[in-house]
């Protein structure tokens, strides 16, 4: 069969809960609908879930032609509503500045109940600027069998839910870490062409349940303990970064290919 695409996954909001549709368009941006949305605290700063790991019990929903987004909370209650943007702000995203407009609505006022501090949602102004290191790395990309073999170097028959590393495309049909070697090559991905920029070194939120948000896998020493790789300029790589060349559409199932 080949190398396909095993899982898409999507953050509309940085830090809360994934979403996982069967199909989408990927612009030069990345996927419209990807890290359209963050959060920062009262002092401006930008809160993720290394910051605030519960943030992934809180799954949005957001429609990006209708501009309506909907936070369903742990509790069955939900928030929706029209986007609308209001201040603008720039947020520090490791060192980069990112540009975007505080939402008028419900939303701050529900997530900082929730989380019993304050909490405001910003829209990006720019498509792929929610992503960590921008549209240059709009897409991710993981192998399952990767995903495989950190469960095996954590011993005792563990299974690891992928749904940790939060990475946008999953791809089957490839060994573990085969995805390293695309790095500098284009990737073909269903109709989307990708050019393979660097590694992705992972943090603490890979130990974090992807449910709960609460730390319960040292993910982070079992990568250690078989990938320390410090000539490539990241620590613990798991997985890919790249941006798109070609924009189409990435549905489950299509072929993924080195071009």
């Amino acid at each position: 069969m080949g190398a396909r695409v095993a899982w898409i996954s999507i953050a509309p909001v940085k830090g809360l809960g994934l979403v996982h549709p069967a199909a989408v368009e990927l612009g030069t941006g990345g996927v419209a609908a990807n890290r359209a949305f963050y959060l920062v605290d009262e002092d401006g700063q930008m809160v993720n879930g290394k910051r605030l790991g519960g943030l992934v019990r809180v799954t949005p929903a957001y429609d990006p032609a209708l501009e309506t987004l909907t936070l369903a909370f742990p509790d069955g209650t939900e928030v929706a509503g029209h986007v609308v943007g209001a201040q603008e702000v720039t947020t520090s995203f490791f060192g980069r500045p990112v540009s975007g407009h505080v939402v008028d609505g419900p939303w701050s006022e529900a997530l900082s109940a929730y989380f019993e501090r304050p909490l405001a949602l910003v829209k990006v102004a720019h498509e792929g600027d929610g992503v960590d290191r921008g549209s240059k790395a709009a897409v991710s990309l993981l192998s399952t069998a990767s995903v495989a073999r950190l469960a095996a170097a954590l011993g005792g028959g563990a299974s690891l839910d992928r749904r940790r590393f939060r990475m946008l495309f999953g791809v089957s049909g490839v060994a573990a870490h085969a995805e390293d070697g695309w790095v500098g090559r284009r990737v073909r991905l269903g109709e989307a062409v990708v050019a393979i920029g660097g590694l992705v070194g992972r943090c603490l939120v890979t130990s974090q349940d992807p449910d709960t948000g609460t730390v319960d896998t040292d993910t982070l020493g079992a990568l250690r303990s078989y990938r320390r790789q410090p000539e490539t300029g990241e620590k613990l790589p798991f997985g890919v970064w790249g941006g798109v060349v070609q924009p189409g559409r990435v549905a489950l199932a299509d072929v993924v290919e080195p071009v």
